[in-house]
């Protein structure tokens, strides 16, 4: 069985978070630590590859002093995008960081001056990805 696909109302939406992945990995979209403070939520958190959670303090610590490597050369697949809520979506893919592979899942909510991140995770994939579930 394979993941849903995507509801073709939603491809534009799609397509525009899509480009924002993987976060932090953009320099379109946010370069200084400000505009990365506007990019996540006030109650952002994510879980890492390693399983260790990270609040959004410690991620913008994080960036402060280790500003992101540009991620142009990593290889993002396999998008899907789901509805949550009227403003609220999942959207997964699975990123090559050069031969390390994970799997993806950010939530996006669309508020007034763009969009928001809610919540990030990255799981390590130790072979091919594939479509099943």
């Amino acid at each position: 069985m394979s993941a849903p696909p995507t509801d073709p109302e939603l491809l534009p939406i799609l397509e525009e978070l899509a480009a924002q992945e993987p976060i932090f990995h953009r320099p379109a979209h946010a370069t200084a630590l400000k505009e990365f403070a506007q990019l996540m939520a006030p109650d952002y958190w994510e879980v890492g590859a390693s399983g260790q959670t990270y609040t959004r303090a410690f991620i913008l610590e994080h960036l402060a002093a280790n500003p992101p490597a540009d991620g142009a050369n990593w290889q993002t697949t396999d998008f899907r995008l789901r509805r949550l809520c009227a403003d609220t979506y999942l959207l997964t893919y699975t990123l090559d960081q050069s031969g390390r592979l994970t799997r993806r899942s950010t939530l996006w909510r669309s508020i007034p001056q763009g969009w928001q991140i809610l919540y990030h995770q990255g799981t390590i994939v130790n072979e091919a990805p594939s479509t099943s579930l």
